[in-house]
Parts: structure tokens; sequence; C-alpha cells
């Protein structure tokens, strides 16, 4: 065990162009777990790489597991010779001087994954018989998991996204703000981490708007049948696509004064930028989808209205009355502000300040 330790510590610890002799560590499959290394770079934040003299200018490198040993890249055993490694987020130092993500952005390439680890983590899926990832249980709109998993682990990176949206209007947003119930249903799960699905997730779609996969699908062909979806959230924007591909003309309506609903104004911006939101709106927008702001149907525009001119009726209403807390002493103090309201009046603060027209709702 000594020499196993010292070969490990003694094996290259990043890739690079120097020429080494490669470590020659042998595994026992019947090996505890806890005798196994730690394959990750502290450096890099990733699986150790390494090339020979033979295959240094190929496109991807030898690969560290668990083991200790350098092979390339493979699927069979993925679950058992890599580690997980999620995504690191940005530096706390870094984040609290701005309201930025929380996830890595385009600056901070040396902490986002690059093709190899995306591989390397990819690899981890077991591709299980019954995919509990995909079910009710682990994801709400039935993700195909293990399939774009596969397809990211091939490098198939516009057939993944393709595999994503269909059955995921907006995977940008699930991949940012999702709890992540299928890693929690992930089988890898019970005997060790699970895979690192919702990074994945995310870097399946942020890799596809990267390279242009994202384009405006105009439907080729129109119904004549007009639709109007009141409200703007998550579900009403998912309605509004699924309709507009269908043929139909949609109108979205929302209350407030930008499109998005909760994704605008209820979730804060370290979750979830709001340029993310509006590359998306500004998508369906080129797809055919009308929206309207300040359309507080009921107030200042009569329902009435809307069914005399449109042919249905779409309602995806949120629910940002909150429930009262007169029983609870102290709830009518000065500072006690419900979520929604808080939330909606300083993600309208932040928006305004960086446009430079802020006027403070606070008293």
């Amino acid at each position: 065990m000594i020499a196993v330790r010292n070969l490990i510590r003694n094996a290259p610890s990043r890739c690079t162009s120097r020429m080494v002799n490669r470590p020659t560590l042998v595994a026992s499959s019947s090996r505890p777990m806890s005798d196994y290394v730690d394959p990750i770079d502290s450096d890099t934040g990733k699986h150790e790489l390494w090339r020979d003299s033979v295959s240094q200018h190929d496109n991807e490198p030898m690969v560290r597991r668990r083991d200790g040993t350098y092979e390339p890249i493979e699927k069979l055993r993925g679950f058992i010779n890599y580690q997980r490694n999620p995504e690191p987020y940005r530096d706390p130092l870094e984040r609290v001087t701005d309201w930025g993500e929380l996830n890595p952005t385009e600056e901070d390439m040396d902490l986002r994954h690059n093709s190899v680890e995306r591989k390397v983590q990819a690899a981890r899926c077991m591709d299980c018989g019954t995919p509990f990832c995909s079910t009710h249980s682990g994801c709400p709109v039935n993700n195909k998991i293990p399939e774009w998993n596969n397809l990211v682990y091939e490098g198939m990176m516009q057939e993944a996204i393709e595999n994503l949206h269909s059955t995921n209007n907006f995977p940008e947003f699930t991949g940012r703000v999702c709890p992540a119930p299928c890693e929690g249903a992930c089988v890898a799960g019970l005997v060790d981490n699970p895979v690192t699905i919702k990074n994945i997730e995310y870097s399946i779609v942020d890799k596809a708007w990267e390279d242009g996969y994202i384009v405006p699908r105009i439907p080729k062909t129109r119904t004549g049948m007009s639709v109007a979806v009141v409200g703007s959230g998550p579900a009403g924007l998912a309605a509004a696509d699924e309709l507009n591909q269908m043929g139909h003309k949609v109108t979205v309506f929302e209350r407030e004064d930008r499109i998005g609903g909760l994704l605008m104004y209820g979730i804060p911006n370290m979750k979830l930028s709001k340029d993310t939101v509006d590359r998306r709106v500004n998508l369906l927008r080129e797809e055919g989808i009308e929206f309207v702001t300040n359309a507080d149907i009921g107030k200042n525009i009569d329902v009435n209205e809307l069914r005399s001119n449109f042919d249905s009726l779409c309602l995806c209403l949120g629910a940002t009355k909150p429930r009262g807390l007169d029983d609870v002493p102290g709830s009518d103090l000065k500072g006690v502000h419900f979520a929604m309201e808080f939330l909606t009046k300083n993600q309208k603060r932040l928006l305004m300040t960086r446009e430079g027209n802020l006027e403070s709702n606070w008293e």
C-alpha cells in the first residue's frame, strides 16, 4: 500500500507538454471505496489529465481514475472510475461585489467545465434500465436525462439540445433554479454521489446558445386561430411557446412592466440573470409571439374584450397574494414584508439602478 501511495504521489498532477512516464497502477475490482485516490486536480478543479509522446496532440487526453490509473474516458464503468465533480460557483469574495449569478460566466473560464470534464461527468451516468431521474419522482417535466447524458458523452451537443428541448421549453431556467430532484433520484447516488445532472443540463443549453444551435423556429403554417395567454411566468411562456409552434397566433398579457413573471421578479439575480430571461423572451418574440405589458386583466383590460378578440383564453396566473400573518406576533412591525412583495421591489430597484432611472418604492 505504501508503494501504491508513492506512485500516486509521483504521478503527473496535470496535463503538460513535458513528457512523463505513464503511471502503471492496477486496481482490484474488490477494493473498498476508501482506498481510492482523489482524481481531481486541486489546481484546476477538474480530473487530472495525461498525454504521452504519441497522443499528446490528440483531441482528447487520458483521464485519471479513482484507482490512480490514467486511461481514455469510457462509460461502461464510468460511475466507478470517475468522481462526481460539480461545476463550482464563483468565488464568494468576487460575488459580494456584484449582483451577478452564482454560476461562472464566460469570463470565468478557469471555473467552467471544459469538454473533457463534461464528458467525464456524463460518463458517470449508468444508463439505468429504470431511470428514476426521468420519472415523476425525479423530474417534473420527464427530461430524458440518460439520453442527453449519453449525447454529451459522445460530443453530440446539437443533438443533446434537441433532445433536451423535446421535453423542456426553457432548460436555461430549470438548469439554474431547479432544486434538482433528479439528482436525489439518481441510482448512482444509492452507493456513491449522484451524477451532476443539473450542471450537465445547463452546460448543454449554454453551449447551444454559444454555438448558435438555438435559433428562431418560425411555424411554417398558421391555423388562423388566436389565443390570449394571461401571465408571462414560466407556465405562461411555456404555454405560449407550445401554442405558437402549433401554428396559433399567440398574444401574452402581463400586468407587470416586464415579461417573465416569477422568472423576472421572483427569482433573485444570483440564481437567474435577467439577461438570460430576456434572451429567451426575445427569441419567442422573433418566433411570432406578441407580448403586452402593464396589462392587468380585470382592471385596465376587460376580460370580455379578450373573449371577443381571441378564439381561446389561457390563464397562467401566479400566486402573488400572500397568506395572512395576523396570528403571528410582530407581523405588523416595520420591516416585515411578504416574500413576493420584497423580491419584486428589490428586483425592480436593481434593474432601475442598472438602467439609471431608480425611483424608490419604499416608504
